[in-house]
């Protein structure tokens, strides 16, 4: 009997559904980086909160390569009926789609819906923990009187990282020199190491050495974190300097409506939790919920932000 009960109350919590609405499947969840980092972390937390509220856990597939765009076809080439989704960070909506000479699979713009905005990645500067720079206006001093002699470090030509530098170099009126590493993570050590002298990521991406190989000087995204308080922003020291990034979810255009709708009452739902939210907190992450209209509203306006910074630095992929 007490089996039957909960068989019961499993049915019930998929709500009036007719036959064959969504889901009547695990969905899949595809994300484009590799597991364990920010991205990774971010698609198994997602899973794990929206559950209870489909009624079925997700599946989180790994598709790594061309900067997220092979599971992004993936997703775009699948049936458009909600149990093939995938995460849509910045990068992926905003930078490469501008980037000259970048070769795409597919045009997000044409090929994804985006069905909603999740999580806000806190953006930091840090410098090696023995740097001789302990702030910000230290570091745009120092780039002043040196032209050309300040290195930041990013995750690839064409990266939010990389185009971070390049704002800072803009707005600053700096001759800064870009390293750029394939991947956060080395350009992480080598700032650790004193090889390069800074870079502006995500904080999940450098928490766990900050007060150890690195020094947090400023977030960059005029949000910061509440595990760091106190901690300036670059703004502080450089008016009118923000940069963002988020990690949303997108499907195959064609999705209809009332199937987008049920994602977002499900993420809305399952991110309510306290439990959830510490652990988004833990990993330098911050909730954001946008539905799908408000997330096509943040993607026009980081674009615009990004396809200038683009251009006024002359980036391209070669």
């Amino acid at each position: 009997m007490k089996r039957l009960l909960v068989a019961a109350l499993a049915l019930l919590s998929l709500g009036s559904l007719p036959a064959g609405a969504f889901p009547d499947r695990p969905p899949r969840i595809l994300g484009g980086f590799a597991a364990g980092g920010t991205s990774d972390i971010v698609n198994r937390l997602l899973a794990e909160a929206v559950a209870p509220h489909l009624g079925l856990r997700p599946v989180v597939e790994v598709r790594t390569g061309a900067n997220g765009f092979i599971a992004a076809e993936a997703a775009a080439r699948s049936a458009p009926d909600g149990h093939t989704v995938v995460q849509c960070a910045t990068g992926l909506l905003t930078v490469t789609p501008n980037l000259p000479g970048a070769q795409l699979p597919i045009d997000p713009a044409r090929d994804l819906v985006p069905i909603a905005n999740i999580v806000h990645s806190t953006q930091a500067m840090v410098v090696a923990a023995r740097s001789p720079y302990r702030s910000v206006a230290e570091v745009l001093a120092a780039a002043r009187a040196r032209p050309g002699t300040i290195t930041y470090a990013s995750a690839g030509i064409g990266s939010v990282s990389h185009l971070s530098g390049a704002r800072l170099a803009q707005l600053g009126g700096l001759d800064l020199v870009h390293v750029p590493y394939r991947g956060a993570a080395p350009g992480v050590l080598d700032v650790a190491a004193g090889r390069t002298d800074l870079i502006i990521t995500n904080l999940g991406d450098v928490a766990g050495q900050i007060g150890e190989g690195l020094r947090l000087l400023a977030f960059a995204d005029g949000i910061g974190s509440p595990r760091y308080a106190g901690t300036g922003q670059v703004s502080d020291a450089l008016p009118g300097y923000a940069v963002s990034g988020w990690f949303g979810l997108c499907g195959p255009r064609g999705m209809p409506e009332p199937v987008i709708t049920r994602w977002v009452e499900a993420i809305r739902a399952g991110f309510a939790d306290a439990a959830i939210r510490q652990r988004l907190q833990e990993n330098g992450l911050t909730l954001r919920l946008e539905d799908s209209a408000g997330f096509a509203r943040t993607i026009e306006q980081d674009s615009r932000l990004w396809r200038e910074v683009i251009r006024a630095a002359s980036i391209r992929v070669e």
